[in-house]
């Protein structure tokens, strides 16, 4: 029947738009630069130099920098709305309750997920951080079968495995590396391996919660990043009256440890998330697959040459697990038999 017909179109790797090469590259940059800069500047040292006798005196507290990255992504996402003309549809079409029922529980998960991830790029090397931040993939599986009943195929269990064991093998290498940027194990495994699974698990509920929003709620991403963003920041801020980082914000005040250059981190990880959703909804998962792949080794290039340690062991031989694991994932999604269809 010709109703089938809409099944087949799917985003096809080798005929993309220019616009479309633009966006994947540019998140393929932001991928792989994000680890390092946030690194870099959201601390102070005694010496601009950073050098062997210089100390670290004094770092950006992780609300402060999530609350401005959320306003950036509003403000982004505003003005890409505006130039679209559906910001002016949005008085007529949008509810409160509808916005709550979309938006409103990934957003606070998001919000818990980034203050993870910022507390684990403090206490992982760049490269370990990206390759343990895809188990994401795992967990978005497990969660779009639980909710919206995505099976996987055969191929895609194996990835999934294939994942499972670089993770593995990367703890066990962080947990026992004397050169990663801190020399306490015990502190590497609590604030930089469990952080950061931890976020990858709430990622993919959100991701599967999200893709139930757009396919019921027909909500674009821009509109999404809107919501989200100022859910989130509500929680965030809420959260700050019990929280360590509230009571330093009340002690140092909000923008304690803030240079020009922390912009840099806060700014990039917005734009981030404005395309991650212009590269999912104009080339899909598989060329996102992608994206993540050539991060990976954006990441790796950049650790090198601007931090100046090469990867671990064990971090060379789960990034070929890693790569491999994405790869088919994407390239050998279920296929629905002509009985099911």
């Amino acid at each position: 029947m010709a109703a089938k017909k809409p099944k087949a179109s799917t985003p096809n790797p080798g005929n993309m738009s220019p616009s479309v090469w633009f966006y994947s590259i540019l998140l393929t940059l932001q991928y792989g630069f994000q680890p390092i800069i946030s690194k870099r500047f959201t601390r102070q040292y005694s010496s601009p130099s950073k050098s062997f006798n210089s100390k670290f005196i004094r770092e950006v507290i992780v609300t402060s920098s999530v609350l401005t990255c959320e306003v950036a992504k509003v403000v982004c996402a505003l003005i890409l709305m505006a130039k679209d003309g559906s910001l002016k549809k949005l008085a007529k079409e949008w509810t409160l309750v509808g916005s709550l029922t979309a938006s409103g529980l990934p957003a606070a998960i998001y919000a818990l997920q980034n203050s993870l991830l910022q507390i684990s790029y403090r206490n992982l090397d760049s490269l370990t951080f990206s390759m343990l931040n895809q188990t994401k993939i795992i967990f978005t599986a497990i969660f779009t079968y639980i909710i919206l009943r995505q099976r996987q195929s055969i191929q895609q269990i194996g990835a999934l495995f294939l994942l499972i064991m670089a993770a593995v093998l990367l703890s066990i290498g962080e947990g026992s590396s004397k050169g990663s940027s801190s020399g306490d194990p015990e502190k590497i495994l609590f604030y930089g391996i469990a952080p950061v699974l931890v976020a990858s698990v709430l990622s993919g509920l959100a991701s599967a919660l999200c893709q139930w929003a757009s396919q019921v709620k027909k909500h674009s991403s821009y509109l999404m990043t809107v919501e989200m963003s100022i859910v989130g920041s509500l929680c965030l801020l809420a959260s700050t009256s019990k929280s360590p980082d509230g009571e330093a914000i009340r002690r140092y005040g909000f923008f304690y440890g803030w240079t020009p250059l922390t912009l840099i981190p806060v700014v990039s990880n917005a734009l981030g998330g404005i395309l991650v959703g212009l590269v999912t909804s104009l080339a899909g998962g598989v060329r996102k697959g992608f994206v993540i792949v050539s991060a990976l080794l954006v990441t790796a290039m950049l650790q090198f040459l601007f931090e100046g340690t090469p990867p671990s062991v064990y971090c060379l031989v789960a990034l070929p697990l890693v790569i491999s694991s994405i790869s088919i994932y994407q390239k050998y999604p279920y296929q629905v038999k002509k009985k099911e269809a």
